[in-house]
């Protein structure tokens, strides 16, 4: 398992501004374009952002932190490691302006072609027994889906997109500046295709030029058993379609989970309390306490004390994409009758004169008799 932190050589506690400037540094060392192409170049710079692309996310950097790589995993096929494209990608949208400094000569790799598709953000709502065996949730979505006419190119039929002649197809512009430093290259999307490298003289009439309707559809996702509100997971590529030929998206399924009345939740621990007579924490019982697929039996030892905490190993919610299950914390109370018959007011009028009405006096402790020995 990959230590990111390690990848990028800096502490767990590191500020944004750290990793930020720790990756600058790798990426600029490590670039394809300034290795000639080569190979562990190449793997060494897929490796350094994808640790820059989790430790740069709050909310990933908090699962790795908390449960490794395989808290990115969200069940399965949720997380995968970034190809060079997607490593490439997050440089440019980083730290395009560092990558100018290669300078023409490096060659530099062209920013055409279509753009990727948004992300959808899909909540999905899990009960707290939902949580605790994992469940499979079927969502409906809003998507826009590849053009059925044009099959997503954005041209009408019998036509196709054209070469821009402003940026000759490479979909960027740059521009030379001398300064007392030397020449700098600024790199800029074109301003007539947008970065596609190509435009479309003849729009398709159905999803005019753009490539894509509006769809919906339906999509199965395997929640994972321990899941908490917050936490989400992504499905890669099932998001909206790019314009005209652009790649799929992803979607973020996020979890709330609904409170259940019955218990508190710590993390993969559950608390709870349980109400009990008198009788039964004088003499001791086997009482039913909910848990969370259903009652669980305990045994209350004679002369339990009202407060006292049960700890039922592993009665609690499984970790999330990891081994191991926390614990059921059950607290019994002393209950109370809001009011009573007559016969059971004379019973409990004769235990308390049998027992007197102040309370029974806790056994002094060590320090106590101590002091009373030196007279303190």
């Amino acid at each position: 398992m990959a230590d990111f932190y390690a990848v990028l050589g800096v502490p767990r506690d590191a500020s944004d501004d750290d990793i930020k400037k720790a990756y600058r540094r790798l990426a600029m060392q490590w670039h394809p374009d300034r290795n000639g192409g080569a190979r562990d170049a190449e793997e060494k710079f897929k490796e350094i952002t994808e640790a820059y692309d989790v430790l740069r996310d709050p909310q990933k950097r908090a699962a790795f932190d908390r449960y490794g790589e395989a808290g990115l995993r969200g069940g399965g096929p949720a997380y995968e490691h970034v190809d060079l494209s997607e490593a490439l990608n997050i440089f440019m949208r980083d730290f395009g302006g560092f990558g100018d400094l290669f300078g023409a000569a490096a060659g530099g790799r062209g920013r055409s072609g279509p753009r990727s598709g948004t992300d959808i953000k899909v909540p999905l709502t899990l009960t707290l027994t939902e949580v605790a065996t994992g469940v499979e949730k079927t969502v409906t979505m809003k998507v826009l889906e590849a053009c059925d006419k044009c099959e997503g190119s954005g041209a009408e039929p019998g036509t196709k997109p054209q070469t821009c002649g402003t940026c000759s197809g490479t979909g960027e512009v740059r521009r030379a500046q001398r300064s007392f430093f030397g020449q700098f290259v600024s790199v800029a999307p074109c301003p007539t295709c947008a970065g596609e490298g190509v435009v479309v003289a003849s729009p398709c009439k159905k999803c005019r030029g753009e490539g894509r309707v509006r769809a919906e559809r339906t999509l199965k996702i395997q929640v994972p058993a321990g899941v908490a509100t917050g936490q989400y997971m992504t499905l890669r590529g099932v998001g909206n379609v790019g314009p005209r030929g652009g790649t799929r998206g992803d979607v973020l399924a996020v979890f709330e989970v609904e409170d259940d009345e019955r218990f508190d939740r710590d993390g993969e621990d559950l608390f709870c309390e349980a109400l009990v007579t008198y009788p039964q924490l004088v003499f001791g019982a086997d009482i039913r306490v909910p848990g969370v697929t259903g009652e669980l039996s305990l045994r209350v030892p004679a002369g339990t004390q009202s407060g006292t905490v049960f700890h039922l190993r592993g009665r609690g919610l499984p970790r999330v994409n990891a081994s191991g299950t926390g614990d059921l914390h059950v607290k019994v109370q002393l209950w109370t009758p809001q009011s009573v018959d007559d016969e059971e007011k004379a019973m409990i009028e004769s235990l308390a004169a049998l027992q007197g009405q102040a309370p029974p006096q806790r056994e002094k402790g060590f320090w106590s008799k101590m002091k009373e020995a030196l007279g303190a």
